[in-house]
C-alpha cells in the first residue's frame, strides 16, 4: 500500500513525533460511528465505539484494534508512545491507571495522525477519500448518557435539596443513586480535603484529604433524605474503612457529609440501627464543605459506557 504524501505539519507530528495543540484537532469532539485509520498508511487503528470524552483535548480511545498499535518507551523515558504497527507513524501516547474507563486505559491520539471512515464505508476504498469525507463532517455531540436518559429540569434543580455521600469509587455510587425515584441529578466530585480545585490525579495520591463524593440533588416532596441515606448504606459496604472493594485509600472512605443537624441526626440513627444489627460501621459523619466537581469523563460513567459497577450492589442491610 502506498503511503500518503504528508504536509509539513503532518510530518512534524507523524514523523518527527510532535504534538498538536490541545482542543484544536478535528476529531477531538467527533462522535460519528465508524473507524479511525492511520493518516499515513490507511491501516485501521481504532473503533469509534471505543472513543470517549476524556476532557484532555485530544481524541481518546480505551482500546485499539488487535495488533494495530505498537507501544514503545517514549524518548522522555517516562511515557509510553503509541505508533501505527503498519508504518510506525507517531499517534500519541497511552496512559493506564486513570480509571477513566472500565478498561483503565486511554490512548491519547493526535487528530492529525488519523483519518476517519464512517460506518458502512468501504474500508478498502481510498484512505485519502475517507479522510476528505470526514473533514467535511460537522462535530457531533457525544453519545447520549443512556437509553432514555433525560436532562433534569433546570427550574427543578434550582429548587432541589442537596446531599453528599462518599462510598468508594464515585462511578458506582452515582450510578445506583440515579435510579432512585425523586432524585433529579447526581454528580461525581471531591470533598473534605485541604486543596482547592483538586484534580483526579491529586486525589488519587491520597494526600489531599478529599473523598470521592457524589452530589445528590433531589425533590424533597418525592423522596426524603432518610430514604436516600438508607439506600446509600445499602449500595456500598459501610463496614470497610478507607476503601471499597479493591479500591483502597482514604479517598475511597465511607462518609456522609451533612449540611445541618437534621441530616446528622438521620445518619446517626441509621448507623445506630446498623450497629444494632451487628454491622461494625466505619462510616464517618463529616460537615459538608466545598464540592469540587470531578472531570467530565467521570460523570455518568456507567450510563455512557454501559455495564454495571464492579464493587457496588444493593444489599438489604436494614431488613432480613
Amino acid at each position: 500500500m502506498a503511503w500518503r504524501e504528508l504536509t509539513a505539519e503532518e510530518t512534524r507530528v507523524i514523523v518527527a513525533k510532535g504534538t498538536e495543540q490541545a482542543f484544536t484537532g478535528k476529531y477531538d469532539a467527533h462522535w460519528e460511528p465508524g473507524t479511525y485509520l492511520c493518516r499515513r498508511c490507511g491501516a485501521t487503528l481504532f473503533d469509534g465505539g471505543d472513543k470517549f470524552d476524556s476532557g484532555c483535548g485530544w481524541p481518546s480511545f480505551d482500546a485499539a484494534m488487535p495488533g494495530a498499535v505498537d507501544e514503545i518507551t517514549d524518548a522522555d523515558g517516562r511515557r509510553v508512545e503509541i505508533v501505527c504497527a503498519n508504518c510506525a507513524g507517531h499517534l500519541g501516547h497511552v496512559f493506564r491507571g486513570e480509571r477513566a474507563t472500565r478498561l483503565n486505559t486511554r490512548h491519547c491520539v493526535n487528530s492529525i495522525s488519523i483519518d476517519f471512515a464512517p460506518a458502512g464505508a468501504d474500508r478498502g476504498a481510498d484512505r485519502g477519500a475517507a479522510g476528505a469525507a470526514a473533514s467535511t463532517d460537522a462535530p457531533k455531540d457525544p453519545p447520549a448518557a443512556g437509553s432514555g436518559a433525560k436532562e433534569p429540569d433546570a427550574k427543578a434543580l434550582a429548587s432541589a435539596s442537596v446531599a453528599y455521600f462518599a462510598g468508594g469509587c464515585f462511578w458506582g455510587v452515582e450510578h445506583l443513586l440515579e435510579q432512585v425515584e425523586g432524585i433529579l441529578d447526581v454528580r461525581s466530585g471531591y470533598m473534605g480535603g485541604h486543596v482547592d480545585q483538586p484534580t483526579y490525579e491529586q486525589v488519587c495520591g491520597g494526600d489531599t484529604g478529599h473523598a470521592e463524593v457524589v452530589e445528590v440533588r433531589y425533590d424533597a416532596g418525592r423522596v426524603s433524605y432518610h430514604t436516600i441515606a438508607r439506600v446509600f448504606f445499602e449500595i456500598h459496604d459501610p463496614t470497610q474503612a478507607d476503601g471499597q472493594g479493591p479500591d483502597i485509600g482514604p479517598q475511597y472512605r465511607s462518609a456522609v457529609f451533612v449540611g445541618n443537624d437534621a441530616e446528622r441526626a438521620t445518619v446517626q440513627r441509621l448507623i445506630a440501627a446498623l450497629r444494632g444489627r451487628g454491622f461494625n460501621v466505619a462510616t464517618t459523619v463529616e460537615p459538608a464543605a466545598t464540592f469540587w466537581p470531578a472531570e467530565s469523563y467521570h460523570q455518568d460513567y456507567y450510563r455512557r459506557k454501559g455495564g454495571e459497577p464492579y464493587c457496588h450492589t444493593r444489599v438489604a442491610r436494614f431488613s432480613a
